[in-house]
């Protein structure tokens, strides 16, 4: 039995070896992503750049193995189908080859893949900013790189297409909280008031690196003093610490007598 296909004949048994070597090649990937994702589990001891290089090595490895199987897998598909291809690997090598047989960019983006792996850009969880898109990486291919916002939006950039980036996770972050306070306080009592706050939360603020310090007057408001305090955290953690820092100066302002200004409307009552 054949079977034409635009006035190619190919037999029933050329349709079923095709679909068998399909099926190979899945099972051939699935053992060798096992194997590799077993070998590159998490070690505890590892430090966290070091966790992130290896989950990045391992994506691209992947990748690598991916698109090796699916050549493969289709220069043995063209063989049983009675195409010589053994001058093709021969003449071209397996490197043009699946650049060959693959997208116009592709070798753009593989040596953009490796470059990124090599000089270190970033990494498989950094949070990065490319073309006014900022998330985190979660994976970096063969010919992509991945990246999802905290909206969860997912944003797919091939690799030579990745520069121009600002990485936020190279160095630490820098929380940063400016509080108003009213000019009828006294400033010995503010002291005394952050003091308070400080021995207060030692040691319980989330993500810090350092203790806090006050950078003093930021500002002369109309309305109040500005005073400017600073905690250093882990890489892009400051938003959390941030917020726990109002909280918790709120509550220390409260407890004495700290006012903080308020918009106020004024009415006369005109006779």
């Amino acid at each position: 039995m054949t079977i034409n296909f635009f006035d190619t004949k190919i037999s029933l048994y050329q349709v079923i070896n095709s679909i068998i070597y399909i099926i190979i090649g899945i099972i051939v990937f699935k053992i060798i992503k096992r194997v590799v994702v077993k070998s590159t589990t998490k070690n505890k001891l590892l430090k966290k750049t070091q966790i992130q290089r290896i989950n990045t090595i391992r994506s691209l490895l992947l990748n690598i193995i991916k698109y090796i199987v699916i050549i493969c897998v289709l220069l043995g598909i063209l063989s049983q189908m009675g195409i010589e291809v053994k001058s093709i690997i021969a003449g071209l090598g397996i490197g043009t080859a699946i650049i060959g047989l693959a997208f116009q960019d592709l070798a753009k983006d593989l040596i953009a893949g490796f470059s990124i792996i090599t000089e270190g850009e970033y990494e498989v969880g950094d949070t990065i900013e490319v073309e006014g898109f900022m998330g985190t990486v979660t994976s970096i291919g063969l010919r992509t790189t991945r990246i999802v916002n905290y909206k969860g939006a997912t944003k797919i950039i091939a690799n030579h297409y990745m520069d121009n980036i600002i990485n936020y996770s190279s160095n630490n972050s820098l929380a940063v909280v400016d509080i108003s306070i009213s000019y009828e306080n006294n400033e010995s009592e503010i002291e005394k008031a952050f003091e308070k706050l400080f021995t207060r939360i030692k040691g319980k603020i989330p993500y810090a690196i350092k203790e806090p310090e006050i950078w003093g007057v930021q500002e002369l408001s109309d309305s109040g003093v500005i005073y400017r305090v600073v905690v250093e955290t882990e890489p892009m953690k400051h938003f959390i610490t941030e917020r726990y820092l109002r909280k918790e100066i709120k509550k220390e302002f409260d407890i004495n007598s700290i006012k903080i200004p308020y918009p106020q409307i004024e009415v006369h009552n005109g006779k």
